[in-house]
Protein backbone atom coordinates (compact mmCIF):
# COMPACT_ATOMS: atom_id res chain seq x y z
CA UNK A 1 0.00 0.00 0.00
CA UNK A 2 1.54 3.33 -1.04
CA UNK A 3 1.60 6.57 0.99
CA UNK A 4 -1.07 8.25 -1.18
CA UNK A 5 -3.49 5.38 -0.53
CA UNK A 6 -2.72 5.44 3.21
CA UNK A 7 -3.45 9.13 3.48
CA UNK A 8 -6.66 8.73 1.51
CA UNK A 9 -7.87 5.95 3.82
CA UNK A 10 -7.36 8.10 6.90
CA UNK A 11 -10.50 10.07 6.09
CA UNK A 12 -12.67 6.99 5.53
CA UNK A 13 -12.82 5.59 9.03
CA UNK A 14 -15.95 3.70 9.99
CA UNK A 15 -16.93 4.45 13.59
CA UNK A 16 -18.14 1.67 15.89
CA UNK A 17 -20.00 1.95 19.20
CA UNK A 18 -17.98 1.55 22.40
CA UNK A 19 -19.74 -1.73 23.25
CA UNK A 20 -19.02 -3.10 19.76
CA UNK A 21 -15.37 -2.09 20.06
CA UNK A 22 -15.14 -3.83 23.44
CA UNK A 23 -16.78 -6.94 22.01
CA UNK A 24 -14.30 -7.11 19.11
CA UNK A 25 -11.41 -6.87 21.55
CA UNK A 26 -12.86 -9.55 23.84
CA UNK A 27 -12.82 -12.18 21.08
CA UNK A 28 -9.03 -11.87 20.89
CA UNK A 29 -8.23 -11.90 24.62
CA UNK A 30 -6.29 -14.94 25.79
CA UNK A 31 -6.37 -16.10 29.38
CA UNK A 32 -3.14 -15.49 31.24
CA UNK A 33 -0.65 -18.08 32.43
CA UNK A 34 -0.60 -19.44 35.98
CA UNK A 35 2.18 -19.10 38.52
CA UNK A 36 2.41 -19.89 42.23
CA UNK A 37 3.47 -17.20 44.68
CA UNK A 38 4.03 -17.16 48.42
CA UNK A 39 1.05 -16.10 50.53
CA UNK A 40 2.85 -12.89 51.55
CA UNK A 41 3.10 -11.89 47.85
CA UNK A 42 -0.51 -12.76 46.97
CA UNK A 43 -2.24 -9.49 47.90
CA UNK A 44 -3.70 -7.79 44.83
CA UNK A 45 -3.13 -10.83 42.61
CA UNK A 46 -5.88 -12.73 40.77
CA UNK A 47 -6.62 -16.34 41.69
CA UNK A 48 -6.00 -18.73 38.79
CA UNK A 49 -8.23 -21.59 39.96
CA UNK A 50 -11.16 -22.34 42.24
CA UNK A 51 -10.08 -23.33 45.75
CA UNK A 52 -12.15 -25.61 47.99
CA UNK A 53 -11.87 -26.23 51.73
CA UNK A 54 -9.54 -29.16 52.55
CA UNK A 55 -11.21 -29.49 55.96
CA UNK A 56 -14.17 -28.00 57.81
CA UNK A 57 -13.75 -24.77 59.74
CA UNK A 58 -13.73 -24.82 62.64
CA UNK A 59 -12.34 -28.35 62.61
CA UNK A 60 -13.33 -28.91 66.26
CA UNK A 61 -16.13 -27.78 68.58
CA UNK A 62 -14.92 -24.63 70.25
CA UNK A 63 -16.06 -22.37 73.02
CA UNK A 64 -17.53 -19.01 72.05
CA UNK A 65 -16.51 -17.37 75.32
CA UNK A 66 -14.76 -17.73 78.66
CA UNK A 67 -16.84 -19.84 81.01
CA UNK A 68 -17.64 -23.44 81.85
CA UNK A 69 -18.29 -26.37 79.51
CA UNK A 70 -21.27 -28.37 80.79
CA UNK A 71 -24.16 -30.59 79.77
CA UNK A 72 -27.03 -28.30 78.93
CA UNK A 73 -29.51 -30.87 80.26
CA UNK A 74 -28.10 -30.35 83.78
CA UNK A 75 -29.65 -26.88 83.84
CA UNK A 76 -33.24 -28.03 83.25
CA UNK A 77 -33.95 -27.78 86.98
CA UNK A 78 -33.02 -24.09 86.87
CA UNK A 79 -36.27 -23.42 85.00
CA UNK A 80 -38.08 -23.50 88.35
CA UNK A 81 -35.58 -21.18 89.99
CA UNK A 82 -33.48 -23.97 91.55
CA UNK A 83 -29.71 -23.47 91.74
CA UNK A 84 -27.36 -26.28 90.74
CA UNK A 85 -23.73 -26.93 91.60
CA UNK A 86 -21.40 -28.79 89.24
CA UNK A 87 -17.96 -30.14 90.16
CA UNK A 88 -15.12 -28.57 88.12
CA UNK A 89 -12.86 -31.33 86.80
CA UNK A 90 -10.50 -29.47 84.45
CA UNK A 91 -9.26 -26.13 83.14
CA UNK A 92 -8.86 -25.84 79.36
CA UNK A 93 -6.85 -22.95 77.85
CA UNK A 94 -6.71 -22.31 74.08
CA UNK A 95 -4.64 -24.82 72.18
CA UNK A 96 -5.11 -27.53 74.79
CA UNK A 97 -7.21 -30.67 74.40
CA UNK A 98 -8.69 -32.02 77.64
CA UNK A 99 -8.40 -35.72 78.44
CA UNK A 100 -11.39 -35.49 80.78
CA UNK A 101 -14.99 -36.26 79.88
CA UNK A 102 -17.78 -34.01 81.10
CA UNK A 103 -20.75 -36.02 82.36
CA UNK A 104 -23.85 -35.03 84.32
CA UNK A 105 -22.93 -33.13 87.46
CA UNK A 106 -19.53 -32.10 86.09
CA UNK A 107 -18.06 -28.98 84.40
CA UNK A 108 -14.76 -27.80 82.95
CA UNK A 109 -13.36 -24.29 83.04
CA UNK A 110 -12.77 -23.24 79.40
CA UNK A 111 -11.34 -20.24 77.56
CA UNK A 112 -12.68 -18.57 74.41
CA UNK A 113 -11.68 -20.54 71.31
CA UNK A 114 -10.63 -23.67 73.20
CA UNK A 115 -11.81 -27.12 72.14
CA UNK A 116 -14.78 -28.48 74.12
CA UNK A 117 -14.07 -31.60 76.15
CA UNK A 118 -15.83 -34.83 75.30
CA UNK A 119 -19.39 -34.99 76.59
CA UNK A 120 -19.91 -31.23 76.97
CA UNK A 121 -22.44 -29.59 74.67
CA UNK A 122 -22.95 -26.13 76.16
CA UNK A 123 -20.87 -23.27 77.58
CA UNK A 124 -22.12 -20.98 80.31
CA UNK A 125 -20.39 -17.61 80.42
CA UNK A 126 -18.19 -16.81 83.38
CA UNK A 127 -20.30 -13.83 84.49
CA UNK A 128 -23.35 -16.09 85.05
CA UNK A 129 -21.57 -18.37 87.54
CA UNK A 130 -20.30 -18.43 91.09
CA UNK A 131 -17.68 -20.65 92.73
CA UNK A 132 -17.25 -22.45 96.03
CA UNK A 133 -14.72 -24.90 97.39
CA UNK A 134 -15.68 -27.91 99.51
CA UNK A 135 -13.45 -30.74 100.74
CA UNK A 136 -10.69 -29.55 98.39
CA UNK A 137 -12.96 -29.67 95.37
CA UNK A 138 -14.18 -26.70 93.32
CA UNK A 139 -17.85 -26.35 92.37
CA UNK A 140 -19.49 -23.90 89.94
CA UNK A 141 -23.02 -22.70 90.64
CA UNK A 142 -25.68 -21.85 88.04
CA UNK A 143 -29.11 -20.33 88.43
CA UNK A 144 -30.27 -20.05 84.83
CA UNK A 145 -31.42 -22.70 82.38
CA UNK A 146 -29.07 -22.95 79.39
CA UNK A 147 -30.14 -23.88 75.88
CA UNK A 148 -28.22 -26.91 74.68
CA UNK A 149 -25.49 -25.81 72.25
CA UNK A 150 -25.36 -22.26 73.64
CA UNK A 151 -22.00 -20.51 73.15
CA UNK A 152 -20.58 -23.46 71.22
CA UNK A 153 -19.27 -23.11 67.67
CA UNK A 154 -19.85 -26.40 65.86
CA UNK A 155 -17.54 -28.18 63.44
CA UNK A 156 -17.91 -26.66 59.97
CA UNK A 157 -19.97 -23.73 61.28
CA UNK A 158 -18.25 -21.37 58.83
CA UNK A 159 -17.19 -23.67 56.01
CA UNK A 160 -17.72 -27.36 55.33
CA UNK A 161 -15.04 -29.60 53.84
CA UNK A 162 -15.14 -29.42 50.04
CA UNK A 163 -17.08 -26.15 49.99
CA UNK A 164 -15.91 -23.46 47.57
CA UNK A 165 -13.55 -21.07 49.35
CA UNK A 166 -12.56 -18.64 46.62
CA UNK A 167 -13.41 -18.47 42.92
CA UNK A 168 -11.01 -18.22 40.03
CA UNK A 169 -10.51 -14.58 39.08
CA UNK A 170 -10.87 -13.24 42.63
CA UNK A 171 -8.64 -10.25 43.32
CA UNK A 172 -7.06 -11.17 46.64
CA UNK A 173 -7.45 -8.71 49.49
CA UNK A 174 -7.02 -8.89 53.25
CA UNK A 175 -10.10 -11.05 53.86
CA UNK A 176 -9.11 -13.52 51.14
CA UNK A 177 -5.56 -13.74 52.49
CA UNK A 178 -7.01 -14.58 55.92
CA UNK A 179 -9.03 -17.43 54.40
CA UNK A 180 -5.99 -18.79 52.55
CA UNK A 181 -3.86 -18.68 55.70
CA UNK A 182 -6.60 -20.38 57.74
CA UNK A 183 -6.59 -23.34 55.37
CA UNK A 184 -2.82 -23.52 55.05
CA UNK A 185 -2.59 -22.32 51.44
CA UNK A 186 0.97 -21.01 51.67
CA UNK A 187 1.61 -21.20 47.92
CA UNK A 188 -1.15 -19.45 45.99
CA UNK A 189 -2.04 -20.21 42.34
CA UNK A 190 -2.44 -16.81 40.63
CA UNK A 191 -2.34 -15.46 37.11
CA UNK A 192 0.94 -14.05 35.95
CA UNK A 193 0.58 -10.31 35.51
CA UNK A 194 0.15 -9.48 31.80
CA UNK A 195 3.31 -7.76 30.55
CA UNK A 196 2.30 -4.56 28.81
CA UNK A 197 4.66 -2.50 26.66
CA UNK A 198 3.94 1.23 26.73
CA UNK A 199 5.38 3.93 24.54
CA UNK A 200 4.37 7.25 23.07
CA UNK A 201 4.93 8.63 19.59
CA UNK A 202 5.72 12.14 18.49
CA UNK A 203 8.76 14.30 17.77
CA UNK A 204 7.41 16.88 20.23
CA UNK A 205 7.99 14.67 23.27
CA UNK A 206 10.66 15.23 25.89
CA UNK A 207 11.79 12.81 28.57
CA UNK A 208 10.40 13.66 32.00
CA UNK A 209 13.84 14.68 33.26
CA UNK A 210 14.61 17.01 30.33
CA UNK A 211 14.27 20.79 30.61
CA UNK A 212 11.44 22.38 28.64
CA UNK A 213 12.15 23.42 25.07
CA UNK A 214 10.12 25.67 22.74
CA UNK A 215 7.25 23.75 21.12
CA UNK A 216 7.84 20.55 23.06
CA UNK A 217 6.13 18.82 26.00
CA UNK A 218 7.21 16.17 28.48
CA UNK A 219 6.07 12.61 27.88
CA UNK A 220 3.41 12.37 30.61
CA UNK A 221 1.02 9.94 28.89
CA UNK A 222 3.42 7.02 29.14
CA UNK A 223 3.67 7.32 32.92
CA UNK A 224 -0.07 7.83 33.31
CA UNK A 225 -0.72 4.69 31.24
CA UNK A 226 1.81 2.70 33.26
CA UNK A 227 -0.05 3.65 36.43
CA UNK A 228 -3.44 2.70 34.94
CA UNK A 229 -2.05 -0.62 33.72
CA UNK A 230 -0.64 -1.36 37.17
CA UNK A 231 -4.04 -0.57 38.75
CA UNK A 232 -5.72 -2.95 36.31
CA UNK A 233 -3.45 -5.81 37.35
CA UNK A 234 -0.84 -5.63 34.59
CA UNK A 235 2.90 -5.12 34.69
CA UNK A 236 3.88 -2.09 32.58
CA UNK A 237 7.18 -1.75 30.74
CA UNK A 238 7.97 1.77 29.58
CA UNK A 239 9.76 1.81 26.23
CA UNK A 240 11.51 4.69 24.53
CA UNK A 241 9.26 7.21 22.80
CA UNK A 242 9.18 6.97 18.99
CA UNK A 243 9.61 9.97 16.74
CA UNK A 244 7.32 10.46 13.76
CA UNK A 245 8.84 7.77 11.56
CA UNK A 246 6.64 4.97 10.19
CA UNK A 247 9.53 2.56 9.55
CA UNK A 248 10.88 3.06 13.07
CA UNK A 249 7.41 2.74 14.58
CA UNK A 250 6.75 -0.48 12.69
CA UNK A 251 10.03 -2.01 13.88
CA UNK A 252 9.43 -0.88 17.48
CA UNK A 253 5.90 -2.29 17.55
CA UNK A 254 7.07 -5.61 16.08
CA UNK A 255 9.79 -5.92 18.71
CA UNK A 256 7.32 -5.10 21.47
CA UNK A 257 4.71 -7.55 20.14
CA UNK A 258 7.31 -10.32 20.21
CA UNK A 259 8.43 -9.56 23.76
CA UNK A 260 5.22 -8.56 25.59
CA UNK A 261 1.61 -9.68 25.98
CA UNK A 262 -0.02 -6.36 25.03
CA UNK A 263 1.29 -3.19 23.39
CA UNK A 264 -0.18 0.23 24.18
CA UNK A 265 0.85 3.39 22.35
CA UNK A 266 -0.12 7.00 22.80
CA UNK A 267 -0.30 9.47 19.93
CA UNK A 268 -0.13 9.18 16.16
CA UNK A 269 -3.67 7.95 15.52
CA UNK A 270 -5.53 10.91 14.03
CA UNK A 271 -5.47 12.01 10.37
CA UNK A 272 -2.43 14.27 10.13
CA UNK A 273 0.56 13.56 7.90
CA UNK A 274 2.62 12.51 10.93
CA UNK A 275 0.08 10.26 12.64
CA UNK A 276 2.08 7.11 12.14
CA UNK A 277 0.05 4.64 14.22
CA UNK A 278 -2.99 5.30 12.04
CA UNK A 279 -0.86 4.26 9.07
CA UNK A 280 0.74 1.29 10.78
CA UNK A 281 -2.52 -0.49 11.68
CA UNK A 282 -3.60 -0.44 8.02
CA UNK A 283 -0.63 -2.51 6.90
CA UNK A 284 -1.59 -5.78 5.19
CA UNK A 285 -0.16 -8.01 7.94
CA UNK A 286 -2.12 -6.25 10.67
CA UNK A 287 -5.68 -7.24 11.62
CA UNK A 288 -7.26 -3.89 12.44
CA UNK A 289 -10.27 -4.28 14.76
CA UNK A 290 -11.38 -0.64 14.58
CA UNK A 291 -9.86 2.79 14.09
CA UNK A 292 -12.73 5.03 15.15
CA UNK A 293 -15.18 4.84 18.05
CA UNK A 294 -18.35 6.86 18.58
CA UNK A 295 -16.97 8.43 21.77
CA UNK A 296 -15.63 11.72 23.03
CA UNK A 297 -12.88 12.13 23.94
CA UNK A 298 -10.82 9.69 21.91
CA UNK A 299 -12.87 8.95 18.81
CA UNK A 300 -9.66 8.01 16.97
CA UNK A 301 -8.87 5.24 19.48
CA UNK A 302 -7.61 2.25 17.52
CA UNK A 303 -7.10 -1.45 18.20
CA UNK A 304 -5.47 -4.16 16.12
CA UNK A 305 -4.14 -7.69 16.36
CA UNK A 306 -0.57 -8.47 15.32
CA UNK A 307 0.74 -12.04 15.53
CA UNK A 308 -2.16 -12.92 17.82
CA UNK A 309 -1.50 -10.11 20.31
CA UNK A 310 -3.47 -6.94 20.92
CA UNK A 311 -2.17 -3.49 20.05
CA UNK A 312 -3.96 -0.42 21.40
CA UNK A 313 -3.17 2.89 19.73
CA UNK A 314 -4.63 5.61 21.94
CA UNK A 315 -4.96 9.32 21.36
CA UNK A 316 -2.05 11.55 22.29
CA UNK A 317 -4.40 13.95 24.05
CA UNK A 318 -4.13 13.16 27.78
CA UNK A 319 -7.88 13.13 28.50
CA UNK A 320 -8.62 10.88 25.53
CA UNK A 321 -5.67 8.64 26.32
CA UNK A 322 -6.86 8.21 29.90
CA UNK A 323 -10.44 7.34 28.90
CA UNK A 324 -9.33 4.98 26.11
CA UNK A 325 -7.17 3.04 28.54
CA UNK A 326 -10.03 2.69 31.05
CA UNK A 327 -12.55 1.56 28.44
CA UNK A 328 -10.38 -0.82 26.40
CA UNK A 329 -6.97 -1.64 27.90
CA UNK A 330 -8.14 -2.14 31.47
CA UNK A 331 -10.88 -4.68 30.56
CA UNK A 332 -8.40 -6.59 28.41
CA UNK A 333 -6.00 -7.01 31.32
CA UNK A 334 -8.88 -7.92 33.63
CA UNK A 335 -10.15 -10.57 31.21
CA UNK A 336 -6.68 -12.09 30.97
CA UNK A 337 -6.85 -12.40 34.77
CA UNK A 338 -10.37 -13.96 34.63
CA UNK A 339 -11.81 -11.06 36.62
CA UNK A 340 -15.52 -11.51 37.33
CA UNK A 341 -16.12 -7.85 36.46
CA UNK A 342 -13.64 -6.76 33.78
CA UNK A 343 -15.48 -3.60 32.78
CA UNK A 344 -15.90 -0.50 34.89
CA UNK A 345 -18.73 -0.72 37.40
CA UNK A 346 -21.85 1.27 36.47
CA UNK A 347 -23.67 3.42 39.03
CA UNK A 348 -26.62 5.74 38.80
CA UNK A 349 -26.06 9.23 40.25
CA UNK A 350 -27.43 12.74 40.17
CA UNK A 351 -25.67 15.31 38.02
CA UNK A 352 -23.99 17.77 40.37
CA UNK A 353 -23.82 20.71 37.98
CA UNK A 354 -25.18 21.72 34.59
CA UNK A 355 -23.43 20.14 31.61
CA UNK A 356 -24.01 22.24 28.52
CA UNK A 357 -21.94 20.55 25.80
CA UNK A 358 -23.93 18.96 22.97
CA UNK A 359 -22.64 15.74 21.45
CA UNK A 360 -23.01 13.75 18.29
CA UNK A 361 -21.04 10.92 19.95
CA UNK A 362 -21.37 9.51 23.47
CA UNK A 363 -19.22 11.61 25.77
CA UNK A 364 -17.35 10.26 28.79
CA UNK A 365 -16.99 13.22 31.13
CA UNK A 366 -14.30 13.24 33.79
CA UNK A 367 -16.04 13.74 37.13
CA UNK A 368 -15.81 13.34 40.88
CA UNK A 369 -18.27 11.61 43.19
CA UNK A 370 -19.83 13.31 46.20
CA UNK A 371 -22.50 12.47 48.78
CA UNK A 372 -25.16 15.10 49.37
CA UNK A 373 -27.94 14.30 51.86
CA UNK A 374 -27.45 10.58 51.31
CA UNK A 375 -27.57 10.83 47.49
CA UNK A 376 -24.60 10.16 45.19
CA UNK A 377 -23.76 13.09 42.92
CA UNK A 378 -21.33 13.19 40.02
CA UNK A 379 -19.64 16.58 39.58
CA UNK A 380 -18.34 17.23 36.02
CA UNK A 381 -14.79 18.51 35.77
CA UNK A 382 -14.68 22.25 35.24
CA UNK A 383 -12.40 21.80 32.22
CA UNK A 384 -12.93 18.57 30.30
CA UNK A 385 -11.35 19.10 26.88
CA UNK A 386 -9.50 16.14 25.40
CA UNK A 387 -6.20 17.99 25.55
CA UNK A 388 -6.56 18.99 29.22
CA UNK A 389 -4.38 16.98 31.57
CA UNK A 390 -4.69 18.51 35.03
CA UNK A 391 -8.30 17.49 35.81
CA UNK A 392 -7.47 13.79 35.44
CA UNK A 393 -6.08 13.81 38.98
CA UNK A 394 -9.51 14.76 40.37
CA UNK A 395 -11.40 12.11 38.41
CA UNK A 396 -12.93 9.09 40.12
CA UNK A 397 -15.75 8.42 37.65
CA UNK A 398 -16.85 9.08 34.08
CA UNK A 399 -20.33 10.47 33.44
CA UNK A 400 -21.79 8.81 30.33
CA UNK A 401 -23.55 11.50 28.30
CA UNK A 402 -25.41 10.01 25.31
CA UNK A 403 -25.65 11.90 22.01
CA UNK A 404 -27.86 14.91 22.56
CA UNK A 405 -28.73 18.27 21.06
CA UNK A 406 -29.41 19.68 24.50
CA UNK A 407 -27.28 19.92 27.61
CA UNK A 408 -28.03 18.18 30.90
CA UNK A 409 -29.32 20.01 33.96
CA UNK A 410 -28.05 19.66 37.52
CA UNK A 411 -30.09 17.10 39.44
CA UNK A 412 -30.82 14.88 36.43
CA UNK A 413 -30.16 11.17 36.83
CA UNK A 414 -27.05 10.05 34.93
CA UNK A 415 -25.09 6.86 34.42
CA UNK A 416 -21.51 6.89 35.68
CA UNK A 417 -18.60 4.48 35.28
CA UNK A 418 -16.72 4.23 38.56
CA UNK A 419 -12.96 4.14 38.19
CA UNK A 420 -10.87 1.67 40.14
CA UNK A 421 -10.12 3.14 43.54
CA UNK A 422 -12.86 5.78 43.11
CA UNK A 423 -13.84 7.39 46.41
CA UNK A 424 -17.20 8.90 47.37
CA UNK A 425 -16.66 11.94 49.56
Amino acid sequence: MNQVQLNSDKFQRKAVQVEEAQSRIATHVKQGEREDVGLEQAHGRYLAMDLTAPHPYPSFRRSGMDGYAILGSDTEVCSSGQEIWLRVIDEIPCGTVSDKRVETGLAARIMTGAQLPEGADTVVMLEATQLREEDGKVYVGLKKRMEIGKNVTTIGHEIQEGQLLLSKGTCLGAGHISVLATFGVHRVPVYRKPRVAVFSTGSELLAVDEPLQPGKIRNSNTYMLASQIREAGGEPFILQAIHDDLVLARASVREAIAAYDIVVTSGGVSVGDFDIMGDLVRQEDVDMLFNKVTMRPGSVTTAAVIDGKLLFALSGNPGACFVGCELFVRPTIQMMLSSEQPYLQTWTARLGADYTKVNNFTRFVRSSLEIRSGQVYAIPARVDESSVMVTIKDTDCLIVVPPTTEGLRAGEEVRVLVLQGGQVT
